[in-house]
């Protein structure tokens, strides 16, 4: 399950993590968001220690929406060392998203 923490800035948490961040930027009025809540929990016990899974609000955080260039809903973006590295825009079922996380994390 995604973990709730506050931090000073999103550039805080990627910079603070010790493992790739994969955001799930989401809008809670999004049907396809929501199909990937439960996909994005597997995918965090599938590779759980060796990447990190935060939800971003593109409803509460428009800027950060803006500075990533979000504009399709959900999309996910793998951040290694605060950097970008994947997106992917859409559903991807769990087979498929840790197969495509394993071989960038």
């Amino acid at each position: 399950m995604a973990t709730k923490k506050q931090f000073n800035s999103f550039e805080e948490m990627l910079s603070g993590s010790d493992v790739p961040v994969l955001v799930d930027f989401y809008a809670d009025w999004c049907g396809p968001c929501q199909m990937m809540a439960p996909i994005l929990e597997q995918v965090n016990t599938h590779l759980h220690g060796r990447v990190r899974v935060v939800k971003i609000d593109t409803e509460k955080y428009p800027e950060l929406a803006t500075q990533y260039g979000i504009e399709a809903l959900p999309t996910l973006v793998l951040f290694k060392q605060g950097q970008p590295v994947d997106r992917i825009e859409g559903v991807l079922q769990t087979p498929q998203l840790v197969e495509r996380l394993k071989s960038r994390i």
